[in-house]
């Protein structure tokens, strides 16, 4: 192959002016680039090293000239994007490892290139990039670093992108192919302006190593692996470990704050577009089915809750993790409480319990502020993803009229009374400790079923009276208020009798 030949012109404190005899050969732009980097004539290093590019879309060398031109020139954003490029193409490439950390310095961005090749942040950009071009003539120094598009390089499924320990905006934003078409393109080609195209990108490339599915809501951990947002968070109920290499996410686990991957993101968007909207779909499918309240409502199998009382809990279990997880990201915030039950795993009566805040810590547990709700009958007992849930009914207090509910107003306004002599008679230490769990005794209601779960004063006195769950239960599944009323009544006078023994 004839040698290409170049004339120079060396002006003082002027530009280098090449006039090669060969104006399709990349090799030469690309020594000018350099060149006129050296000079500080950075616009037309920039220049020389895109017309580089535009002969050899993937030569290594032409995007390492022109991240240093446009790193030269301020554009610190687009040098960066240009050596991840490169780190792309050979991800053991020191030069564009060490060219990126130098414009991460100066963004002051706290980015990080690892010297470990074989860690992606997606699990890989499978396939592979074949590239054959025609041997050139050139300058020892110029082969140092034109040995890669001599030979044949390949993006295999353990060559990775990076190893991140901090995801910058940088990074994220960055647009590195996911996957090219194997093809070999000649020099011929190449410089009559042909790219090579993008070939379409399989689903498995960007699957979710938990859940085996596209990423949804991609987020990358410490380590450097991406997971979905929700498959991680159930991993980091049972261990605070990445679920791959097992390196510690205490730190991870402890901040609850998870920033999703825009890279990962916009790759899904851009590449597979129809498979996101079919993952979409089933995402909402399933936050549809989690949001039905009578259908698979969630059950904590724990003690006895009561319409208006509060229930403050401690959530500690990886199942109950997930599951008041799930309340808040349905946006419901509700969910059951049960006793358990030797036979059937939890009783046939409950209450609805409201989440009104949850305080987490940082290794994981939490203490969720509730309160009660809706009282609710068990038709069918199931579970779901290692807690129980139930089909349910909601129960109401039958209203009367007339004659009865003169009657009923009067049963109410005695029994009211007898509670409330009842509690001021305990001991101030032990009125202090209800007082600072239940709160203060509510105040009697004009008309005792305006409520369809009747006044709330009698829940409360239930819930302070020293009775076994068992005993408590009845008064849950009541539909009547009198015969709730009576019975609270009995309770009452037998604590009066044997405190007076």
């Amino acid at each position: 192959m004839t040698k290409a030949y170049i004339t120079n012109f060396f002006l003082p404190n002027q530009p280098l002016f090449l006039f090669p005899t060969a104006p399709n050969d990349h090799l030469l732009y690309s020594n000018r680039s350099q060149i006129n980097s050296t000079l500080k004539a950075c616009e037309d290093a920039l220049h020389d090293a895109e017309t580089a590019c535009r002969l050899q879309p993937y030569w290594l060398k032409g995007h390492l000239r022109k991240g240093q031109a446009l790193a030269n020139l301020g554009k610190t954003e687009e040098a960066l994007r240009e050596f991840l490029f490169c780190l792309a193409l050979d991800t053991g490439n020191k030069t564009a490892k060490s060219e990126a950390q130098k414009v991460n310095v100066e963004q002051k961005k706290g980015f990080s290139i690892q010297e470990e090749p074989n860690v992606t942040t997606s699990g890989s950009l499978r396939k592979s990039i074949q590239i054959t071009e025609s041997k050139k003539d050139c300058s020892e120094e110029e082969n140092k670093f034109t040995s890669m598009p001599e030979s044949t390089f390949l993006i295999s499924e353990k060559c990775n992108l990076l190893k991140r320990k901090c995801c910058s905006e940088e990074m994220r934003n960055a647009e590195v192919p996911c996957k090219l078409m194997k093809k070999d393109i000649d020099t011929r080609e190449n410089s009559a302006g042909q790219h090579i195209p993008f070939e379409v990108v399989d689903p498995s490339d960007l699957d979710c190593s938990l859940c085996m599915r596209l990423f949804y809501e991609p987020v990358t951990t410490p380590c450097g692996h991406t997971f979905c947002l929700k498959c991680l968070e159930r991993c980091l109920d049972h261990n605070p470990k990445c679920p791959l290499c097992k390196e510690g996410l205490s730190e991870c686990l402890a901040m609850r704050k998870y920033c999703k991957t825009v890279l990962m993101e916009e790759l899904i968007a851009r590449y597979l577009p129809e498979e996101l909207t079919e993952r979409r779909k089933i995402y909402e499918e399933e936050i549809a089915e989690l949001s039905n309240l009578n259908k698979n409502v969630p059950i904590f199998v724990c003690t006895m809750a009561y319409p208006t009382v509060p229930c403050p809990l401690h959530i500690f279990e990886p199942c109950y993790r997930l599951m008041i997880r799930r309340c808040m990201e349905t946006g419901t915030k509700q969910f059951g409480m049960c006793i358990s039950d030797p036979v059937k795993g939890f009783a046939d009566y409950g209450c609805i319990l409201e989440i009104r805040n949850v305080e987490f810590f940082a290794d994981g547990r939490s203490v969720v502020d509730s309160i009660g709700k809706r009282r609710f009958k068990v038709i069918q007992h199931s579970q779901r993803d290692g807690y129980n849930t139930a089909d349910i009914e909601y129960i109401e207090d039958q209203k009367v009229q007339g004659q009865e509910y003169a009657a009923l107003l009067v049963l109410h306004d005695s029994v009211y009374d007898q509670a409330y002599m009842w509690f001021n008679s305990l001991k101030q230490a032990l009125k202090s400790r209800i007082l600072s769990h239940f709160g203060p005794m509510p105040a009697k209601d004009p008309d005792p079923q305006a409520n369809p779960n009747g006044p709330a004063w009698c829940w409360w006195v239930l819930a302070v009276l020293p009775l076994e769950n068992r005993a408590q239960l009845p008064f849950l599944a009541m539909k009547s208020l009198k015969d709730r009323l009576n019975g609270i009544r009995r309770v009452l006078t037998f604590m009066s009798r044997t405190r007076s023994r």
